[in-house]
C-alpha cells in the first residue's frame, strides 16, 4: 500500500465519519486531499521512503477566516490530532496545532501562496513563467478526497497545465541549450582536452531534454531526484530516460564519447520528430536550435513571444 492509498483509507475509514459527526456545518467549506511535497504525494514512495514523514494523514484545506474563523480552525485540528494514533500498522507523529507541515488543517490560500505566490492560484504571465515546474507539480499531484465548495478543484484545474505559449517558451529555451550543449559543445570541449567540460555539457543537455520531453507531454518536471522515475512514465519520450541515464553516468574515453554523441542526436531527432507531430515546428532540418527559434516565432503573445529565448528556463 502505498502513501496516497493510505490517507485515502484513513481518510474514509477514521476522518470522514469525525467530519460529518462533529463539523456537519464546515463540510461545504472544507476539501480534504492529500497533495504537495513529498514521495508518497506523487505515488512515488516505496519501503525506504518510509524512514521519515510517512504516516496515516490528510490534509484538511479551509479558506480564509472570514468563511472559517481560528476557534473553529483549532477545534478542527484537535479532533484531527485524536484520531487513531495507529492505523493498518502505521503510527502517526504528533502534529502542530492549526497546520501541520503536510497533513492537518491548512489554509488554502496558503499552500498555494507558498507553493506558486498566489492565494486563488491566478498566475500573471510573469509567474508562469518563472515559478520552478517541481511546485507547479506539488500544487497538482496527489488526490482530493473531497470538495465542499469545489474551490480547491478550480485552483488544482487552473494550475493543472502551463498556458500554451508559456509552455512554448520554455519548450523553445530547452530545445536550444539542447542544441548548444549536446550537438555543439560536447564534442569541442572534448576536442580541446576538456572532459569536464564535456560532461558538463552532457549533463545540461540531458537537463533540457528532460524538460524538453515533459513540457511535450504536457505535464510538470517533479523534483530531480523523482524525474527520471516519472519520465519514464511520461505517454511520449519515455524512453529518452535511458539515454538521459547513459550520458549521465559513463565517461567520455574516446568509443564511449562517439557512442554518447551518436545517442545525442538520436535523442535530438526524436524530440523534433514529436515537435513536428505537434505542429510545433516548421524548420525542417536535424539542428534543435533553429526548431527552437521556429517555436518560438509560433507564440502567438508579442510579449512573451520578444523575451529572450531563455527568459523561461
Amino acid at each position: 500500500m502505498n502513501g496516497l492509498e493510505l490517507s485515502e483509507r484513513f481518510y474514509a475509514e477514521c476522518g470522514k465519519t469525525m467530519l460529518e459527526e462533529q463539523f456537519p456545518d464546515l463540510l461545504p467549506h472544507l476539501a480534504v486531499g492529500l497533495f504537495g511535497s513529498g514521495s508518497e504525494c506523487a505515488g512515488f514512495d516505496d519501503e525506504l521512503s518510509r524512514d521519515h514523514d510517512f504516516e496515516p494523514g490528510f490534509m484538511l484545506l479551509l479558506p480564509g477566516e472570514d468563511v472559517v474563523d481560528r476557534q473553529t480552525a483549532f477545534r478542527l485540528e484537535r479532533a484531527y490530532a485524536k484520531l487513531p494514533k495507529e492505523f493498518l500498522g502505521f503510527r502517526r507523529s504528533q502534529v502542530a496545532p492549526v497546520g501541520g507541515a503536510r497533513h492537518g488543517v491548512i489554509r488554502t490560500a496558503e499552500f498555494f501562496s507558498e507553493k506558486v505566490g498566489a492565494p486563488d492560484g491566478i498566475l500573471t504571465v510573469s509567474q508562469w513563467l518563472t515559478v520552478p515546474e517541481q511546485a507547479l507539480f506539488e500544487a497538482t499531484n496527489g488526490r482530493l478526497f473531497f470538495d465542499g465548495s469545489g474551490e480547491v478543484t478550480r485552483i488544482r484545474a487552473g494550475l493543472a497545465r502551463y498556458p500554451e505559449d508559456v509552455r512554448k517558451k520554455k519548450l523553445a529555451g530547452n530545445l536550444l541549450l539542447m542544441a548548444q550543449a549536446g550537438q555543439y559543445n560536447y564534442t569541442r570541449c572534448l576536442r580541446h582536452g576538456e572532459t569536464g567540460a564535456a560532461q558538463l555539457a552532457a549533463g545540461e543537455f540531458v537537463r533540457a531534454l528532460m524538460r524538453a520531453a515533459f513540457l511535450l507531454n504536457g505535464a510538470y518536471m517533479p523534483y530531480y531526484k523523482w524525474s527520471f522515475r516519472a519520465m519514464r512514465a511520461l505517454p511520449k519520450l519515455s524512453l529518452l530516460a535511458e539515454t538521459a541515464e547513459y550520458l549521465l553516468t559513463t565517461d567520455n574515453e574516446p568509443e564511449i564519447a562517439e557512442t554518447k554523441y551518436d545517442m545525442i542526436e538520436d535523442a535530438a531527432a526524436d524530440v523534433i520528430e514529436e515537435l513536428q507531430e505537434q505542429g510545433l515546428t516548421k524548420a525542417i532540418c536535424g539542428d534543435l536550435e533553429k526548431h527552437a527559434y521556429s517555436v518560438n516565432d509560433a507564440i502567438a503573445d508579442g510579449g512573451i513571444r520578444n523575451l529572450h529565448i531563455l527568459a523561461a528556463v
